[in-house]
C-alpha cells in the first residue's frame, strides 16, 4: 500500500500510525479497503444482487466492525450500512446461504472492537449495534438463528444494559433492546413442541455447553463486550455447520442469566412473562426454574426497603401470578401471607389499649398462622413463643408505609383482580387444614391508615368493593358451574370444618398436651377408625400420625410430650413413621431432629435416641453393626452439629478428632473412614437447624424446602367462580368489609368514593337478604346510622325549649339537631339509603325534635281515640299533701323558687341560616318517607320482624329500666323515697311504636308478645318510679295486646298473667289509670267473654274490676258490667266459677258507698247527707244490694249443674251471700245499710233454699257470723233505726231458727248468753232512745216461746228438769236480772 492508499484510509476513518509499528500494520488496514475493492468488483457485473452469497456482501463490512483499528464513526457507518440492508431486504428469509451469514453476524456485533475516542460518539456506536441486533433478531431473519447467535446477541445487549459508566440514556435504550428481544424469543415457545425441546435439552448433542454459555461484564473500558475464550478457536469456516434454531436452551441460558443487575434482570424477565408466561409451565425446565429459584429470589427482593427494586420485584410477582397462578399454589400462599402481614396495622405501644373506632381491626388472620409457609420476616427477626396459640409465632414482619404500603396494595390489587380471586382463596386455602386462613386477611381497611395517604385508602376502598360487586354478581346468576374433576364442595367444607377444630386442638396442645390430647379424642379426629378392642400401640400410631402431619404444634411442647416415659409406645410409633431405608445417617438425623425440639433432660434424649437406634439399624443401614452403634452416632452427630456450628466455639472438632472419638464403638470395630467422612461432610456444610431457630434466612430456607414438598404432592391450584361457598364466606368477612366501607364513606369527599360506598352498602345489603343474614343487614344500618349523625350518644334527661317559626304557614321546629343534619350532605345520603331496625333510634331523636310525621307521633287509648304523645309533661295527678304553713309561707315557696332563671322558659332565637336549614332537614326528612317506610316494617318476614322489635325494646330499655337502675345506684338510699325517673317523651315514643307493630302483626304475636311483655312487665313492676304518661301507655298497650292475644288460644293464659300484673298495681298508680284498665277488660269481656271459664280467670277478671271501684269515673262502666253480668237479659252470665267473684265486687260496691259516707261524717261539716239521689256512689251500692239479693236465685241451678253437696253448696254459695248482707248491714250510708237489714231479714226468715234447719252448724254459723252487727257511730242519725232494726232481726231469728222442736235437743245455751250481752249493749247505748223500750218488747217475746219450748222452764216442787233446763233458766235468769230486774219473773209466772 502506497501513500495515497494510506491518506484514503484515514480520512475514511483507519487509524495509520507513522512509526515503525505502522509499516507492520499497513497491510491489516490495506486488507480491510481492498475487502471492499472485491466486493465492489464482484458486484459490478451482476444483474440481481440476491444472487450473490449473502456472506460475500457482509464480509467487509463485518471486517470492519470487528477491527481494533476501527475508530467509531467507521464502525457506526458499517452497522449503519447492515441497518439499511435489513431495511432494505437485502438481508432476508430468501438470501443465499443466510445460515453462514446469520452466524458471523451475530459473532460480529457480539465482538464488536474500535478505538474509543468522544463518549458520545462511541455511545452511537453503541446504539447501532442494538438496532443491528434487534433487526436481525425481531426481523424476518430472525427464526433461523441458532441458540449461539441467541445467546451472543441477547448477551452483548445485556451486558450494555449493565455497564454502569455509560449514560442513563443508552442504558434505556439497551433495557428497552432487551425487553423487545426478550419477547421475541419467549413468544418462541408458543410454536415449539415441548417434549422435543426437553430431549434436546437433555441430549445436548447439537450445541456444546461451554458455547452458549454467556457472561456479562459490567467493568470494561475500551471495549463494549469482552471476546470470550471460544473466539479463540472460532473462525468464519466454523459458520457452515448445520445446527437446528434457536429454542429451549437459549431461552434457559437467558432465565438463569438474571444474577448481573437486578433492576434489569426483574425488567427482563416481566417482559419474558408477559410473552410467554401462559407457555412457560408446558416446558418441565422452564417451570421448576420457576417454581423454585425464580419465585424464591422474587420473593427475597419483595422485602427490599429500595422503592425502585421493590417496585420492579413486585410487578414482576404480579405478571407471573396472573401467568402461571394456577402452577403457584403454594408460593401465591407464601406471598399473600407476606403481603397481608405488612399490610397490617402496627400494634399498639405496651401499655396502651387499641382504639376500637367500630372498625375491622386486629390481627388479619386470627388463629390461622401456618409454619408450612416460610415468613418473608427480616432476616435478624426473633421468634417469640406465645402460649396457648395455634401454632408457634412468627417471625414479626415490619409495617409496611409509605410508598412500600401504596407498591404492597398496588400488587393485591393486580393479584386479586380477577372475579374468582376470593373464592379461590377460600377453597385452595380456608379449606386446606395445612394451609393458613387467607380468606379474611387478604383485604385490608382503610381504617389503619394515616388520613393523608389518600391513595392508599383508595386502593384498599376498591379492593373492598371489588370482592361485594364479585358476590353480589355471582349472586344474581353470574356463578360458574363447579368443575367436575375438583373436590366436592361439601368434601370441602367438611374439611373447613374440620380445620377449626385442628386449630383449636393445636392451641389446647400448645398451651397443655394432655389437654389438646383429650380434644382431639373428644371430637373425634383421632381414634375413629379403630375398634374398641384394638391395642395401645394401634392408638398410639394413629395419634403419631396426626402430631406429625400437624404442622401448628410447638416443637419445643411435642419433642417434650414425646420424650415422657409414659409415652414411650407414642414416640416409638411417631419415629416409626419416618422412612430411613436407604437414607445416610446425617441425612436420617436431619430429617428426625426437623420434626420436634430435643428436649433438655438427659433422660428424655436418651429416650429418643434409643428409639431412634432401634428404628434406624431395623432399616438395615450399610456398615451399622448394632444399635448401640446408631446410638452412639446419634450423639456424636448431636455434638458435631453443635461443635461446628456454634459460634460460641473457638476451636472447630476436625475430622480426625471426630474419627477418633468412634473408635471401636462399631460392635467394637471401626466405622470406615468413608462413612465417618460422610457424615462429617454432610453436618459442616449444611447445619441440623432445630425447630425454633427456623428464622431468618436460614429459617426462609427450611420453609421454603418444606413448600417445594408441599406443592409436589399436592395438585394445582383450584380456579372457579362458583357460588357454592359465598354464604360462608361472606359470615367470615361481612364484618370487616362493611366497616370498612362506612369508614370510607365518612372519610373521604370525592364523589365518586362516596357513590361506591353507597353501591357497597346496597350489595353487602342483598347479600345479607340473598344468604338470610339479618344480623349483616342490622349493622349495615347501624353503619348507616352513625353516618347520619342523628343517633344521640347520650339520653337526655327532658328536651329543650326550641324556637318555632311559621314558613308559609308552617310551623317548623328549629333544633341543634335540625341545623346540624341540614349541613351534613353525607348525613342525608346516608338517611335516604338507610334501611331499619337501627333506624328506631334515629326515629326518635327525629321525635325529640319534631321532625318525624304526624302519623308515627300519636297514641291510641280506649277512651279519647287518637291523641298526640307530649313532648313535655306528662306527671301523674297524685295528691300532694297540705302545706301546713300560710301565707308567708307561700310567699317564700315563690320567692326561693327560680321562675325568672329557669332554663325551660327560655327560648333561643333561630338565625335564618338555622330556618333554612331545619328546611333541608324537613326536605330530607320528607324525601325518606318515614312513614311508608314504617308501614313497611308490617310486612317484613317473621324473623327480621323479630329482630326489629327487639331493637326496640333495646331502646325503651335502656331509657328506662336501665336508666332507672342507673339513676337509683347514683341517688343511693334516700330519706325521701325510691329514685323516680322524670317524664321521658322518647320513652312513650318507643313503647307506643313497639306497642303498634305488634298490634298490626297479629300474624306474628306469637313471637313478638313474648318480647313486648317483658318491657311491659318491667315497667309495671315498679310503676311508682315512672312517669305517669309512660305508665298509663304501658297499661293501655297491654290491654290493647290481650285483645289480640285471646284470639290465640295458646296464649290465653297470658291474659290472666297480665290482669294479674294489673290488679298488683298500687293504689296510687292504679286509681288513676282505672279507667283505661276498665274500658279495656270491658271490651275483652264483651268481645271475648267465651274465653273466661274458669274460676282462677273470673276471680283475676273481677278483681281487676274490684280495683277500679274507688275510681269516681271508672266505678261506673265497671259497675254496668257487673250488672249486665248479673242481670237478667242475654249478657247474663253467672256460673259456679263466677258466682264468689261477682258477689266479692258488689260487696266492694257497697263498702265503698259506706266510706264515701263515712268520709262526709268524718269532715264534721254540715251538708246534705248523700242518699242515692245525689250521690252515685250510693246509688252503686244501694243497686248492688238488690243484685247480691238476685243472685241468691240462682244457687239452685248452680248447685244442680255443679253436683255440690247441699253442704258445700251452703259454704260456697249460700253462706257468702248472707254473710255479705250481714256485713253490708253496719254499713255508714243509711240507705245501703237499710236495704241490707230488710233483704237480710228476708232471707233469713222467708224460705229457705239449703239451709237445713237440723244442723247446728249451719244454725250456729248463722249467729255467730252474721246476727252480731256491731254498733259504731257511722251514722250519729241513722243509727238509733238500724240498731232498732238489727235487735228485732236477732230476737225474730233467733226463735225461727233454734226455739223450736226440731232444735230441742240442741244446747244454745252459750249463744243465748251471747245474744243476751247483745240486747244488754244495745239498750244501754242511749237510754233515751227507742231501744230502750222495743228490746224489753221483743226479749218478752223470745222468753214466752222458749218457756212454751220448754227451754226455759222455772223450777218448781218436784223440779222435773234436766241438768240443761236448770243451767238455762239459771243462767238467764241471772244474767236478764242486770239490766231488766223482774223482767223474768214477770213474763214467766214461778211457783211460789
Amino acid at each position: 500500500m502506497n501513500g495515497r492508499d494510506a491518506g484514503l484510509g484515514s480520512n475514511l476513518g483507519l487509524r495509520v500510525s507513522s512509526s515503525s509499528p505502522a509499516a507492520r500494520t499497513i497491510s491489516r488496514e490495506a486488507d480491510l479497503m481492498l475487502a471492499f475493492e472485491d466486493l465492489r468488483r464482484a458486484v459490478r457485473d451482476v444483474e440481481d444482487i440476491f444472487t450473490v452469497p449473502l456472506p460475500t456482501l457482509l464480509q467487509p463490512f463485518f471486517a470492519i466492525i470487528r477491527s481494533p483499528l476501527s475508530t467509531g464513526p467507521i464502525t457506526s457507518a458499517a452497522l449503519s450500512a447492515l441497518h439499511n440492508f435489513f431495511v432494505s431486504g437485502l438481508i432476508s428469509s430468501k438470501s443465499r446461504d443466510l445460515d453462514t451469514a446469520l452466524i458471523e453476524f451475530s459473532s460480529t456485533v457480539s465482538h464488536c472492537k474500535f478505538e474509543a475516542s468522544d463518549s458520545s460518539g462511541d455511545e452511537v456506536v453503541m446504539l447501532r449495534i442494538m438496532t443491528v441486533i434487534h433487526d436481525c433478531l425481531c426481523g424476518g431473519v430472525g427464526a433461523g438463528l441458532g441458540d449461539i447467535e441467541v445467546c451472543e446477541m441477547l448477551e452483548t445487549v445485556l451486558t450494555t444494559c449493565c455497564q454502569m459508566r455509560l449514560t442513563e440514556t443508552l442504558r434505556r435504550s439497551a433495557e428497552n433492546t432487551m425487553h423487545s428481544l426478550v419477547r421475541t424469543v419467549f413468544s418462541r415457545l408458543h410454536s415449539l413442541d415441548p417434549r422435543t425441546e426437553e430431549d434436546k435439552l437433555a441430549t445436548d448433542e447439537t450445541v456444546p455447553d461451554a458455547e452458549i454459555r454467556m457472561t456479562v461484564s459490567s467493568t470494561e473500558e475500551n471495549v463494549v463486550v469482552e471476546e470470550g475464550p471460544e473466539d479463540a478457536g472460532r473462525t468464519p469456516s466454523s459458520a457452515t455447520i448445520a445446527r437446528p434454531e434457536y429454542g429451549l436452551p437459549s431461552i434457559l441460558e437467558l432465565y438463569q442469566h438474571t444474577d448481573s443487575t437486578r433492576l434489569v434482570a426483574l425488567g427482563i424477565l416481566n417482559a419474558a412473562f408477559e410473552a410467554a408466561g401462559t407457555r412457560l409451565p408446558d416446558f418441565p425446565s422452564l417451570e421448576a426454574l420457576i417454581l423454585d429459584s425464580g419465585c424464591k429470589y422474587l420473593f427475597q427482593l419483595a422485602r427490599s426497603e429500595n422503592i425502585y427494586l421493590l417496585h420492579s420485584a413486585l410487578r414482576t410477582i404480579s405478571t407471573v401470578f396472573d401467568t402461571m397462578r394456577s402452577h403457584l399454589k403454594f408460593q401465591q400462599e407464601l406471598f399473600l401471607a407476606f403481603t397481608i402481614d405488612r399490610l397490617a396495622p402496627p400494634p399498639p405501644p405496651p401499655g396502651r389499649k387499641q382504639p376500637n373506632n367500630g372498625l375491622y381491626a386486629g390481627s388479619p388472620r386470627p388463629g390461622t398462622p401456618a409454619p408450612a409457609s416460610p415468613a418473608l420476616a427480616p432476616p435478624e427477626a426473633k421468634p417469640e413463643h406465645e402460649a396457648g396459640t395455634a401454632t408457634p409465632t412468627k417471625a414479626v414482619v415490619p409495617p409496611a408505609r409509605g410508598e412500600t404500603r401504596d407498591l404492597m396494595l398496588e400488587i393485591l390489587s393486580q393479584i386479586s383482580r380477577h372475579p374468582s380471586f376470593m373464592v379461590d382463596l377460600y377453597i385452595n386455602y380456608d379449606c386446606d387444614i395445612n394451609c393458613e386462613n387467607l380468606l379474611n386477611g387478604v383485604y385490608p381497611t382503610p381504617g389503619g391508615l394515616d388520613i393523608r395517604q389518600r391513595s392508599a385508602q383508595y386502593l384498599c376502598l376498591d379492593l373492598l368493593l371489588a370482592f361485594v360487586n364479585d358476590m353480589a354478581a355471582r349472586a344474581s346468576n353470574g356463578a360458574e358451574p363447579w368443575p367436575s374433576d375438583f373436590p366436592e364442595p361439601d368434601a370441602l367444607s367438611q374439611a373447613k370444618s374440620q380445620k377449626k377444630l385442628v386449630i383449636a386442638a393445636a392451641a389446647r396442645f400448645n398451651t397443655k398436651p394432655k389437654t389438646g390430647v383429650a380434644f382431639l379424642e373428644e371430637n373425634k379426629l383421632i381414634y375413629t377408625d379403630l375398634p374398641g378392642d384394638m391395642p395401645e400401640s394401634a392408638k398410639a400410631h394413629n395419634l403419631a400420625v396426626f402430631l406429625k402431619g400437624c404442622t401448628r404444634l410447638d416443637k419445643r411442647l411435642l419433642g417434650d410430650y414425646l420424650s415422657r416415659e409414659e409415652n414411650l409406645p407414642l414416640l416409638k410409633a411417631f419415629i416409626g413413621l419416618f422412612d430411613f431405608r436407604n437414607k445416610r445417617f446425617a441425612d436420617a438425623m436431619r430429617e428426625l431432629l426437623e420434626a420436634f425440639r430435643l428436649p433438655g433432660e438427659a433422660q428424655q434424649i436418651a429416650r429418643i435416641t434409643e428409639t431412634f437406634a432401634a428404628i434406624y439399624f431395623a432399616s438395615e443401614p450399610e456398615e451399622v453393626q448394632s444399635e448401640d452403634a446408631v446410638y452412639v452416632l446419634s450423639y456424636s452427630v448431636i455434638m458435631l452439629n453443635t461443635d461446628l456450628h456454634n459460634p460460641q466455639v473457638r476451636k472447630r472438632m476436625s475430622f480426625e478428632d471426630y474419627q477418633k472419638n468412634l473408635r471401636g464403638v462399631n460392635n467394637n470395630t471401626d466405622f470406615s473412614p468413608e462413612f465417618l467422612q460422610n457424615i462429617y461432610d454432610s453436618i459442616r456444610k449444611r447445619e441440623i437447624v432445630m425447630p425454633e431457630e427456623h428464622v431468618g434466612q436460614v429459617g426462609f430456607e427450611y420453609a421454603w424446602k418444606d413448600l417445594l414438598t408441599r406443592a409436589q404432592k399436592s395438585g394445582n391450584l383450584m380456579s372457579c367462580n362458583s357460588s357454592l361457598f359465598d354464604v360462608d364466606m361472606f359470615k367470615s368477612v361481612w364484618k370487616p368489609v362493611i366497616s370498612a366501607i362506612a369508614y370510607a364513606f365518612i372519610s373521604f369527599d370525592d364523589d365518586y368514593i362516596i357513590q361506591r360506598s353507597i353501591a357497597g352498602f346496597r350489595q353487602c345489603a342483598t347479600l345479607a337478604g340473598h344468604f338470610q343474614l339479618p344480623d349483616v343487614f342490622d349493622f349495615v344500618v347501624v353503619s348507616l346510622s352513625q353516618a347520619t349523625s342523628l343517633l344521640s350518644e347520650s339520653i337526655a334527661g327532658q328536651v329543650p325549649n326550641f324556637p318555632v317559626v311559621d314558613v308559609e304557614g308552617q310551623s317548623v321546629t328549629v333544633s341543634n339537631l335540625s341545623v346540624k343534619f341540614g349541613t351534613n350532605f353525607k348525613g342525608q345520603l346516608a338517611a335516604v339509603v338507610l334501611g331499619w331496625t337501627q333506624i328506631f333510634e334515629m326515629f326518635q331523636n327525629l321525635f325529640l325534635h319534631s321532625l318525624l310525621p304526624t302519623r308515627m307521633l300519636q297514641m291510641e287509648d280506649f277512651l279519647g281515640g287518637v291523641s298526640m304523645i307530649p313532648l313535655r309533661g306528662g306527671h301523674p295527678p297524685r295528691v300532694a299533701q297540705r302545706s301546713e304553713g300560710g301565707l308567708l309561707s307561700a310567699l317564700s315557696s315563690y320567692l326561693m323558687t327560680p321562675y325568672g332563671s329557669s332554663s325551660d322558659a327560655l327560648v333561643p332565637d333561630a338565625t335564618e341560616a338555622d330556618v333554612e336549614n331545619t328546611l333541608c332537614t324537613i326536605d330530607c326528612v320528607a324525601s325518606c318517607r318515614l312513614d311508608e317506610l314504617y308501614s313497611q316494617i308490617m310486612n317484613l318476614d317473621v324473623e327480621a320482624l323479630i329482630a326489629a322489635v327487639r331493637a326496640l325494646e333495646a331502646l325503651a330499655h335502656d331509657r328506662t329500666v336501665a336508666r332507672l337502675k342507673q339513676g337509683s345506684d347514683d341517688d343511693g338510699s334516700q330519706d325521701d323515697g325510691p329514685y323516680t325517673l322524670p317524664y321521658d317523651p322518647a320513652s312513650v315514643f318507643l313503647l307506643e311504636t313497639m306497642v303498634s307493630i305488634a298490634c298490626q302483626t297479629e300474624q306474628h304475636i306469637d313471637d313478638i308478645w313474648p318480647i313486648v311483655f317483658e318491657h311491659l312487665s318491667a315497667l309495671l313492676s315498679t310503676s311508682t318510679q315512672y312517669s305517669f304518661l309512660l305508665i298509663e301507655r304501658a297499661v293501655v298497650g297491654l290491654l290493647r295486646l290481650c285483645l289480640i292475644i285471646a284470639q290465640k288460644p295458646a296464649l290465653r293464659d297470658q291474659i290472666y298473667v297480665s290482669f294479674d300484673i294489673l290488679s298488683c298495681l298500687p293504689p296510687v298508680v292504679a286509681t288513676p289509670v282505672a279507667e283505661q284498665v276498665v274500658a279495656g277488660v270491658l271490651l275483652l269481656v264483651q268481645k271475648h267473654k267465651d274465653i273466661i271459664s274458669s274460676q282462677t280467670e273470673w276471680n283475676l277478671v273481677l278483681a281487676l274490676l274490684r280495683s277500679t271501684i274507688s275510681h269516681p269515673e271508672a266505678a261506673r262502666p265497671s259497675f254496668d258490667l257487673i250488672t249486665s253480668l248479673v242481670s237478667d237479659g242475654p249478657t247474663q252470665t253467672v256460673t259456679i266459677d263466677n258466682f264468689s267473684g261477682l258477689l266479692n265486687v258488689l260487696d266492694d260496691v257497697a263498702t265503698h258507698a259506706g266510706m264515701v259516707s263515712e268520709s262526709q261524717h268524718h269532715q264534721g261539716r254540715r251538708q246534705e247527707p248523700l242518699t242515692a239521689a245525689n250521690s252515685p256512689q250510693i246509688d252503686r251500692g244501694r243497686k248492688a244490694i238488690d243484685l247480691i239479693v238476685n243472685l241468691k236465685k240462682f244457687i239452685n241451678p248452680l248447685t244442680e249443674s255443679s253436683h255440690l253437696q247441699r253442704g258445700q253448696a251452703w259454704r260456697q254459695l249460700c253462706l257468702p251471700l248472707i254473710s255479705s248482707l250481714g256485713r253490708q248491714s253496719t254499713n255508714a250510708a243509711r240507705e245501703v245499710r237499710h236495704v241490707a237489714i230488710s233483704q237480710l231479714q228476708r232471707i233469713l226468715l222467708g224460705p229457705h233454699v239449703l239451709f237445713d234447719e237440723a244442723d247446728s252448724e249451719q244454725v250456729e254459723e248463722i249467729f255467730n257470723r252474721l246476727l252480731k252487727p256491731q254498733v259504731f257511730q257511722r251514722d250519729r242519725q241513722g243509727m238509733s233505726e238500724t240498731r232498732l232494726r238489727a235487735s228485732a232481726l236477732l230476737c225474730k231469728a233467733f226463735m225461727h231458727f233454734q226455739v223450736r222442736e226440731s232444735q230441742a235437743n240442741t244446747d244454745i245455751r252459750l249463744l243465748w248468753i251471747q245474744i243476751l250481752d247483745l240486747l244488754d249493749r244495745l239498750m244501754n247505748v242511749d237510754k233515751g232512745d227507742q231501744l230502750y223500750e222495743a228490746i224489753p218488747e221483743s226479749l218478752k217475746n223470745v222468753v214466752l216461746v222458749m218457756h212454751a219450748a220448754q227451754i226455759l222452764v222455772p223450777p218448781s216442787a218436784d223440779d222435773k228438769r234436766d241438768e240443761r233446763q236448770r243451767t238455762m233458766w239459771t243462767t238467764t235468769h241471772e244474767r236478764v236480772e242486770r239490766f231488766l230486774p223482774g223482767f223474768i219473773a214477770s213474763v214467766i209466772p214461778q211457783e211460789p
